[in-house]
């Protein structure tokens, strides 16, 4: 009998409620494609189903294709969705299953009471031609695996992001009228770099890849970019903004090589402060949105959070930013410590700086961190899907839950309200988004 080559590759819905940002940020499912180029170069046949876009669900999906073998991606409050997409392919396909992702690299055996047979802990992606070649999985490093008696964990290590295939983006050009950030519409996806040099307590990235950072030559990434029949770029880099020489020499061959498109990254306060040059050539080559997590407006928390930067940082990247021209998506995280003072303090913040793009987080220990381990007795919940950086998972202590999310959600409205008035977001549904704040703000908690 011949073999089923069919290999569906899965990235899971982000929620079954209409409470997240569906329609905001929709992300290019980059993992998948450098696995679809892979796959298809070794002879399997490979599609895609993205539980953000797709109007068929992942049953129906199984049902018609009927794949032999099934990868499943997905962040922590995706798990749920994962064990479900898992034994869905077992029972209706006899599908070999695979997990990967974010989540899966330090959470692997949070999936051993499921239905994957391998779990990947590591971003190479070539250990799965390994698995489908049938090397011993004694031998391969990077990998879980199920045996008679339960399942085996091989060490993990560092893999060289510069191995990585172009990805196949035919699913991407198919379906180009779903991904965005915020109003840039369609966004491709491009990594150049896995993991994150710096040790921001908080951060989950910082440990990926076993805490190794490595990088893309930054001539690839621009013929890369040449290649991409889109005109919005999203570097989801933890921080692309890390080595000045490296980002002067993108600039220098996308102006040599007259590219035109707009860019989204992620970058520290405190690079941008220390080089306000850069970031005017950065706004000449089309750069449109900075992500810049400046976490705090006291430097209390910024010193707890091992950010390595100050609030005056923080101000001066705000200030080069807005005279430069490039949007500053600030993001904050909202301490489990805070009192009701602490939340209005960061409106104030906001609007005495004249910043317009605002990003909110509650203070979440990520699972299998050390945080974790500092939070556990303090848990109101183990279900992973509360883990969206919007729910409260861990007792705070000088409010009740119900107090903070009152708090959380003034402030987050307040914050809506300022970015209406500002003129920004215009693609947004106020209304709809107003209503789900005043209705959550009394709904969770208690």
């Amino acid at each position: 009998m011949a073999e089923n080559r069919r290999f569906l590759l899965v990235h899971p819905e982000i929620a079954r409620t209409k409470y997240n940002f569906s329609g905001v940020i929709d992300n290019e499912p980059l993992e998948l494609e450098y696995i679809s180029t892979m796959l298809k170069e070794e002879g399997y046949e490979t599609e895609i189903w993205d539980g953000q876009v797709e109007t068929e669900s992942l049953t129906q999906k199984l049902q018609t294709y009927m794949p032999g073998y099934v990868y499943v991606c997905g962040r922590t409050r995706q798990e749920n969705f994962m064990k479900e997409y898992c034994r869905a392919a077992k029972m209706l396909c006899g599908s070999m299953t695979f997990v990967g992702g974010l989540h899966a690299q330090h959470n692997f055996r949070r999936f051993y009471d499921g239905d994957a047979d391998y779990i990947l802990t590591t971003f190479d992606i070539y250990k799965i031609v390994d698995i489908l070649k049938g090397k011993n999985p004694k031998e391969i490093d990077g990998i879980c695996y199920r045996t008679d008696d339960g399942y085996a964990e091989n060490p993990s290590y560092p893999f060289d992001i510069a191995k990585l295939p172009f990805p196949d983006r035919s699913y991407f050009y198919r379906h180009k009228d779903k991904y965005r950030y915020l109003e840039l519409l369609p966004c491709a996806h491009v990594r150049t770099s896995y993991c994150c040099p710096y040790q921001c307590k908080f951060c989950y990235r910082n440990r990926l890849n076993c805490g190794v950072y490595t990088k893309r030559s930054i001539d690839l990434v621009v013929e890369e970019i040449k290649e991409i029949d889109c005109d919005n770029i999203y570097f989801i880099d933890d921080d692309f903004l890390v080595d000045a020489d490296r980002v002067a020499r993108f600039v220098k061959l996308v102006k040599e090589q007259n590219i035109r498109k707009k860019y989204v990254c992620y970058g520290r306060a405190d690079f941008i402060a220390r080089h306000p040059g850069l970031m005017k050539e950065l706004k000449e080559i089309g750069f449109y949105y900075i992500l810049v997590g400046l976490e705090a407006v006291e430097d209390k928390y910024l010193k707890e959070y091992r950010k390595s930067s100050d609030t005056s940082c923080n101000t001066a990247a705000v200030k080069i930013l807005n005279n430069v021209g490039i949007h500053i998506m600030g993001m904050f995280i909202v301490d489990l410590d805070f009192r009701g003072r602490d939340f209005r303090n960061i409106y104030r913040w906001v609007k005495k700086n004249n910043l317009k793009h605002t990003a909110i987080s509650i203070f979440t220990p990520e699972m299998s961190s050390e945080l974790m381990e500092q939070y556990r007795e303090r848990l109101i919940t183990h279900n992973p899907e509360a883990w969206d950086y919007l729910h409260v998972v861990a007792k705070p202590s000088k409010l009740s839950v119900k107090m903070y999310y009152f708090h959380y959600h003034i402030l987050v409205a307040g914050l809506f309200i300022k970015g209406w008035r500002d003129g920004i977001y215009d693609f947004i549904d106020y209304g709809f988004y107003i209503k789900s704040i005043v209705k959550n703000m009394f709904r969770f908690g208690g």
